[in-house]
């Protein structure tokens, strides 16, 4: 019979993860899966606020992706709403409003 000493020295035998420590790790690897926010120029800014006049003007659809750290989320409706001083829109979602910041959308088609 072999010597829990042997090979790896003391911690050959105690090779356990606690589900605290677990949750800690899988926490900070999805940490790290984090992307920035692009930057926009000045030009696709204006293009993208064009085209959210346009689909409160003419009450027509619009599709528009927005910025979160993991994934690009696509969101479909109408704009019923601009608020100009917090630079917002409310989107008319199918039964919804969501109100969203002009900061957090990546790119519009009407």
């Amino acid at each position: 019979m072999g010597s829990k000493l042997a090979g790896n020295g003391l911690y050959e035998g105690s090779r356990l993860i606690l589900p605290e420590h677990r949750e800690a790790y899988l926490a900070e690897m999805e940490k790290q899966k984090r992307r920035g926010q692009p930057e926009l120029d000045d030009q696709e800014v204006q293009e993208i606020e064009r085209k959210i006049v346009e689909s409160y003007n003419r009450r027509c659809t619009i599709d528009l992706v927005l910025f979160n750290p993991f994934y690009d989320e696509p969101l479909s409706g109408v704009v019923v709403g601009l608020n100009v001083g917090r630079r917002e829109v409310k989107l008319m979602l199918e039964e919804e409003f969501r109100w969203i910041k002009l900061a957090e959308i990546t790119s519009a088609s009407v």
